[in-house]
């Protein structure tokens, strides 16, 4: 019986671990592997590059760290990155737009189409999944037929400075990557819509009985949530020089996947913006580092896959006990 409850509390104690550091502990030996695995890792040309990755893969990863602790899911984000940069990409090249004004007027489609998702999950009641997997079709369709499966390049230098130039030393991506997570971090642990963010997240119809407008809340996620990706969309554009049908595919995967990495429950309300951040740095290794060690494009994604599949195991059984405990308590 003893060894029992020993093998107990040394189980909850290592998941206790990795809950805190274990992202980290993950992020160090990634790198150490590559480092040693590749002298081209280290080099600053590639430093200087995956920076840049990271930061779009980053600040679009901040907005689904939003929804995630909210509850909520959006698969729909690749396409949201491709059509807000042929809507700005056209606005420029056809509309004679100042570029300016096409960005923003982008911007306010991608936010609109975020809070649209919102809005069809919430009056509908419909699985936020479903919403977005229907809306990732529309916008994947809606992107080939704007440009004919053509790129629209001939963007102006002001733009392509912004995901290609530099502040100083540092890339102008990571500059703004690094201003976003300041103010997501500060909205998630400083604010009280941050604490209603966790509490819807975590249950919907208790933070509905404290006080908490839910559906109101939710539109204000979805519009936090649109208007990051909206960023991420511009650096890509401005990043690429041209506006492409389907420049950031596996987006939403990877995502998703920096998230549970990070300990972002898909349960919702649980899950620090710290670890999806060191997520997001795991998978830009990843893609840099077996790209670098010449892995097959297939396996590339397996391996990922596998990362996730791990990911959501370690939340899954980590949030059975309270399961567990609650029907304990209700008898």
């Amino acid at each position: 019986m003893s060894k029992f409850f020993k093998g107990a509390l040394s189980q909850k104690s290592a998941f206790a671990f990795y809950k805190k550091y274990g992202i980290y502990v993950i992020l160090a030996l990634t790198f150490l592997f590559f480092a040693f695995g590749n002298e081209t890792f280290l080099s600053s040309k590639n430093v200087l590059n995956v920076a840049r990755q990271v930061s779009m893969l980053g600040i679009a990863t901040v907005a689904v760290t939003f929804l995630m602790i909210g509850g909520g899911v959006d698969l729909s984000i690749g396409g949201q990155v491709a059509i807000t940069g042929i809507a700005a990409g056209r606005l420029i090249a056809f509309a004679g737009f100042p570029w300016p004004l096409a960005v923003l007027a982008a911007m306010l489609l991608c936010l609109g189409i975020s809070i649209a998702n919102t809005y069809f999950a919430t009056k509908l009641n419909i699985f936020p999944m479903i919403v977005t997997l229907g809306t990732m079709q529309i916008l994947n369709a809606m992107s080939n037929v704007a440009t004919n499966g053509v790129p629209i390049y001939d963007m102006p230098a002001g733009l392509v400075n912004l995901g290609q130039g530099y502040l100083g030393p540092i890339p102008i991506p990571v500059v703004v990557f690094a201003v976003v997570v300041a103010i997501a971090w500060f909205l998630l642990y400083k604010t009280y819509f941050g604490r209603r963010v966790f509490a819807i997240g975590g249950n919907p119809e208790a933070a509905r009985l404290s006080g908490i407008d839910v559906d109101k809340s939710r539109y204000a996620i979805s519009a936090i949530a649109g208007f990051t990706i909206s960023i991420a969309a511009i650096l890509v554009l401005a990043r690429n020089s041209s506006a492409q049908p389907n420049p950031v595919a596996q987006l939403p995967f990877d995502c998703m996947t920096a998230c549970v990495l990070g300990g972002i429950s898909f349960g919702g309300g649980d899950g620090k913006l710290g670890g999806a951040i060191a997520g997001v740095f795991i998978i830009g290794m990843l893609n840099n580092g077996m790209l670098l060690m010449g892995v097959d494009p297939n396996w590339q994604g397996a391996i990922k896959g596998l990362v996730l599949i791990a990911a959501v195991g370690i939340d899954c059984i980590q949030r059975k006990p309270k399961k567990v405990k609650l029907r304990h308590a209700t008898k």
